[in-house]
């Protein structure tokens, strides 16, 4: 070999030690690099992920903004192959779908902390802003969670109408409405509180009462009902 960083041998030891890394510690001490650099072990068998790791994380400015990224602007961006582009993009789905799935069942979602928690799980790794409904018994039980809506909406009407569907779908008592800012503050806007009003005023009606809305940010939260009263 006519350079040290194509020796097999040095990618196999290197790969060794970081695997053996991982399992008897974990991902907590690793730079975002090496924890790409490990996924991509499982799309790159032979070569050093190293620069490659670098380089992804370079075009899109950080790791999150990697893993939550759509394939196939990985894919162009990157200049990756489809099984990269869906290995990567596939961590973050995962882990909605990991989060989402611990809460199955009738979970008492009776506290700001207990909603906050899921409302942060439903919406973690969305990149366009969804719009969700957790629908609750009368004993403040967690019976479903649908999505209403996602990107912009563009007739509040028919969006009302749509939330007041499901909650008589689901034979609810309450709901806790559920919206993601991605990347922005969990601040609410005009909108997001005149909205608000007119889904609390379209429930009242049929005996359905709203108990919260909660706006995501990241890992971060704003509960209407803590700040401003519903």
């Amino acid at each position: 070999m006519s350079k040290l960083s194509d020796d097999p041998n040095l990618h196999k030891h290197h790969r060794h030690k970081l695997r053996s890394r991982y399992i008897n510690e974990g991902i907590d001490n690793f730079e975002d690099h090496q924890i790409l650099e490990l996924l991509l072990f499982y799309a790159y068998p032979m070569i050093d992920t190293n620069p490659i790791a670098h380089r992804m994380i370079s075009d899109y400015g950080s790791l999150p903004n990697l893993l939550e990224a759509n394939p196939i602007d990985i894919m162009q961006k990157c200049k990756v192959t489809e099984n990269v582009a869906t290995l990567v993009s596939l961590i973050s789905q995962l882990s909605r779908w990991y989060f989402k799935q611990r809460w199955t069942g009738r979970v008492l979602l009776n506290t700001t902390e207990k909603l906050a928690e899921y409302a942060v799980a439903i919406c973690a790794g969305r990149t366009v802003e969804c719009f969700f409904i957790i629908c609750l018994d009368s004993q403040k039980r967690h019976i479903n969670t649908e999505k209403i809506s996602e990107g912009i909406i563009n007739e509040t009407v028919i969006f009302v109408r749509e939330i007041v569907q499901a909650a008589l779908r689901n034979n609810c008592t309450a709901v806790v409405l559920v919206h993601n800012h991605p990347g922005g503050t969990t601040k609410p806007s005009n909108e997001d509180i005149e909205s608000t009003k007119q889904i609390q005023s379209a429930l009242e009606m049929v005996g359905v009462d709203v108990n919260d809305h909660i706006i995501v940010s990241g890992f971060k939260y704003f509960s209407m009902e803590n700040n401003s009263g519903l």
